[in-house]
């Protein structure tokens, strides 16, 4: 007889299941096999299902093209628990990597930092000392804090190109409650 429990398991990699089989009773395979029960453990990794609706979002398309993606291979998708068709998590993290276009850097200026991003000054907020100053970088919304002196000096005004240059030691990463 063989009887398996599931147990999950965390690494620096993300979650696995960490497979425990029991197998009890004699072996064809073991002539010497006593009865006795063994243990078998197995890893397997949990990749997580994305609905398409979902997809689409993360991507910023439409339901359709994401199914248009499906039917011409460059995702492939499953069927679920609930009859409803999912892509796998990693593949479609893959693809999003893979077909990101952000907009050519206009500086022309070669720096270390790779997170850049380059958009459209949508909001300024200053007062004598400080400013807030607002990007719309595709759909992302950048603010950044500055002095008023670094506005007036870059020429930054409502509607001008901009880009925003992020060099951080620390970066939240954060998953909506209860998934992964």
């Amino acid at each position: 007889m063989t009887t398996s429990i599931p147990v999950a398991l965390y690494n620096a990699k993300g979650m696995y299941f960490l497979m425990r089989t029991r197998r009890t009773g004699v072996s064809s395979h073991a002539p010497h096999d006593t009865g006795e029960s063994r243990e078998c453990w197995s890893i397997v990794p949990i990749v997580p299902k994305i609905r398409i609706k979902d997809a689409a979002a993360y991507l910023s398309v439409s339901d359709d093209t994401v199914r248009r993606w499906i039917d011409a291979g460059l995702l492939t998708a499953e069927t679920d628990a609930s009859n409803r068709k999912v892509v796998d998590g990693y593949a479609l993290a893959t693809f999003a990597k893979d077909h990101a276009n952000s907009m050519a850097d206009p500086s022309q200026v070669v720096r270390s930092a790779r997170n850049r991003f380059v958009g459209l000054v949508t909001d300024i907020v200053t007062d004598k000392v400080m400013a807030q100053v607002e990007l719309q970088c595709g759909p992302f919304r950048v603010v950044s804090l500055m002095s008023s002196e670094a506005v007036r000096e870059l020429g930054l005004e409502l509607g001008s190109v901009a880009v925003a240059v992020v060099k951080s030691t620390t970066v939240i990463i954060e998953t909506p409650q209860g998934e992964s």
